[in-house]
């Protein structure tokens, strides 16, 4: 067989290459609403992944929500969860394979609502685990209902006149609360809605990875998203409310970080 012959065309396209798709997401089509985050946060973990070299030690769960067909897109050993479970399966997964790479990927219903105990004792007991929390304030696949993280005045299908206070309660910071347990050493919230949010993204999970290789304790990472579905908008302008709405309550960074060894 001759040699390829390489040509300058091919090495000005090299030299411009930006983006490169990674061999870890499968071919499936999304299912997720154009303009949603969980599509991105796929790809920078698949990302991550093949970047660590570990596709045959990653162990994904994905529980009930718009992330339950998880497994679809990933090309890596994935679990279903019972609704809100995701974390117990993940305890018991890493504990019977503690060399394998074992997170969680959950929305804010599943997590602070059904799971809210499995969240919570998890995190105490300090699992080696990373828990990837995806928050829109909404229950986005079962019709757009209130759901803990829900904003005071946000409209939803359950509350058509916004969220009262004095009769549902305030919105969960969970990430907030978990962040206190002794559990837990690395806490921290980010975004995806614009290129560099998606950096940090990347970064906050590359580093819920090096922490379980090193043995540290639960990393959580919060990812504040969009819905513009069941938020009745469009992308733009449901990128728009997530900075003037969402952003103000839940604000992003570090808000737990291990001492370094």
């Amino acid at each position: 067989m001759a040699e390829q012959q390489i040509t300058s065309e091919d090495i000005i396209q090299e030299e411009n290459l930006v983006f490169d798709r990674t061999s870890l997401l499968t071919d499936n089509v999304f299912h997720y609403c154009p303009g949603c985050g969980h599509g991105v946060v796929h790809r920078v973990l698949m990302e991550i992944i093949e970047e660590l070299d570990v596709q045959d030690k990653a162990i994904g769960i994905a529980p009930v929500g718009c992330s339950v067909l998880a497994y679809n897109y990933m090309d890596i050993d994935m679990q279903e969860a019972a609704h809100g479970r995701a974390p117990a399966l993940a305890t018991g997964i890493k504990r019977t394979m503690p060399d394998k790479y074992v997170f969680t990927y959950q929305g804010d219903g599943d997590l602070a609502a059904i799971g809210t105990a499995e969240t919570i004792h998890a995190c105490n007991r300090g699992e080696n685990i990373a828990i990837i929390f995806i928050n829109n304030g909404i229950y986005g696949m079962t019709g757009g209902q209130m759901a803990p993280t829900t904003l005071e005045k946000m409209k939803s299908s359950t509350t058509p006149y916004g969220r009262n206070i004095q009769q549902m309660g305030n919105p969960l910071k969970i990430t907030e609360l978990v962040a206190q347990l002794p559990g837990t050493c690395y806490v921290t919230r980010q975004v995806v809605h614009t290129p560099a949010g998606v950096r940090k993204t990347k970064r906050a999970i590359r580093n819920a990875f090096k922490y379980q290789q090193e043995e540290r304790g639960l990393s959580f990472i919060e990812v504040v998203s969009n819905c513009n579905s069941g938020w009745k908008m469009s992308p733009n302008q449901a990128n728009k409310w997530l900075e003037e709405n969402m952003l103000p309550y839940y604000p992003t960074g570090d808000l737990k970080k291990p001492e370094d060894k």
